[in-house]
């Protein structure tokens, strides 16, 4: 999570501006895209296709002669370790203008223009409007459900679009843990079929429209939001958004294990009729999760426009980060994530995430180097008691057995 977020920070996302666009999609469409998920690279080019020719018209640029830019991250999740497929795309807020009238129709598998001449100079776009925001919802739900029932996936009859067919692969095992886990309920056991239990706290009020933000659409079961938007200077709030959207699907501190050995799980916000966790038979939390794991080969993190790997604009707008970072430096812009042949180092992510700097001195902040690596038992506890630490660890307590395998 840290470090694919300081990846994006320090060699792919320009210093522009960026919006996050977020897409949710129906239920049906999640159990197909979980089923077909070769069905997502259409579908994200037709999103990124809608938002960069709606900032090129905000603009006033002309699309054959402007170029812009997206990552794209699928999340298979939701807050309840449910299946969840929807889609952040991190936009470049605006587009690169002065491109010689070239084609730059980008997508995540075509090469944009290489700058002639004078080199791209980035329009920043306006704020979209919620009345723009559904007129561009509306046409991304037209061109999806259109190009899926090309693919023979949908079908039209009677002026409705059902699913074709159904979703379910007999010979797929994966296929029913990820309906269940779509709609909450329970695959396999005695409870298959069932919900999960949940525990419900008093249900919020309803206030309408009120309870959704100024910047976001909704039509047919689609959601459309693009209230977050990262200034072109605020790299370290950019790189918070990036691991908000790299996060895992579960947080260990939501996480527990009750008297009767079953799992609960804590919502990050209540539902609006009171539930607040959802309690699981060991088995039953399994399913869930082997429901959450993607497909083998299955990419989860898309580059579009100039940001594809083989866009030929893509090394005249990147960032270039320095390759070592100063003595004084402490801010996380003049710390390179990694080198281009390695992982970052356990040093730099303590830096990066938590701000702890084991490299520099905290007095005059001289460069710390390894002297010596003690080893020796009586050595340490002498250390250990001289600056007022517990020599001895913590006692150990033995681990609850708990039988994942017992029927549910």
């Amino acid at each position: 999570m840290a470090e694919a977020a300081a990846h994006l920070v320090d060699h792919v996302i320009p210093k522009v501006p960026v919006r996050q666009w977020v897409l949710s999609i129906p239920l049906p469409l999640r159990s197909l895209f979980a089923v077909h998920p070769d069905l997502l690279a259409p579908v994200l080019q037709i999103i990124h296709r809608s938002i960069a020719t709606f900032h090129f018209k905000q603009t006033g640029q002309k699309r054959d002669q402007a170029a812009t830019g997206a990552v794209t991250l699928i999340q298979r999740f939701g807050s309840a370790a449910n299946l969840n497929i929807h889609l952040y795309a991190l936009v470049l807020d605006g587009g690169y203008g002065n491109l010689d009238g070239a084609d730059t129709a980008g997508t995540p598998d075509e090469s944009t223009p290489a700058p002639a001449g004078r080199a791209p100079t980035f329009h920043r776009a306006s704020a979209p409007t919620r009345a723009a925001l559904q007129a561009l919802l509306t046409k991304i739900i037209t061109r999806i459900l259109r190009r899926l029932t090309r693919l023979g996936h949908l079908v039209e009859e009677d002026g409705q679009t059902t699913l074709a067919g159904g979703i379910t692969d007999p010979d797929d095992v994966m296929t029913p843990l990820q309906a269940a886990a779509a709609h909450y309920r329970i695959a396999q056991g005695p409870r298959a079929g069932q919900k999960v239990l949940s525990l419900q706290l008093a249900p919020r009020r309803s206030r309408g429209d009120e309870t959704y933000p100024a910047l976001c659409a909704n039509a047919h079961g689609f959601s459309l939001h693009a209230g977050v938007r990262i200034a072109a200077e605020d790299r370290r709030g950019l790189e918070q958004l990036c691991r908000y959207i790299t996060r895992p699907a579960i947080s260990n501190e939501r996480l527990s294990v009750n008297r009767a050995g079953q799992v609960v799980l804590k919502l990050k916000t209540a539902w609006r009729d009171g539930t607040s966790h959802h309690i699981m038979a060991p088995m039953e939390f399994m399913q869930r999760l082997a429901a959450l794991v993607p497909r083998p080969r299955l990419h989860l993190i898309r580059f579009h426009g100039v940001l594809a790997p083989n866009a030929k604009l893509r090394k005249a707008v990147v960032p270039v980060p320095p390759t070592t970072a100063p003595a004084h430096a402490h801010d996380c812009d003049h710390t390179p994530a990694a080198s281009a042949k390695g992982r970052m180092r356990w040093a730099q992510l303590l830096k990066r995430v938590f701000d702890i700097d084991i490299e520099h001195c905290p007095h005059c902040g001289g460069q710390l180097k390894l002297i010596a690596a003690i080893e020796e038992p009586t050595a340490i506890a002498r250390i250990l008691t001289h600056l007022g630490l517990a020599a001895q660890p913590p006692p150990r307590a033995p681990a609850r057995r708990v039988d994942l395998f017992q029927a549910a």
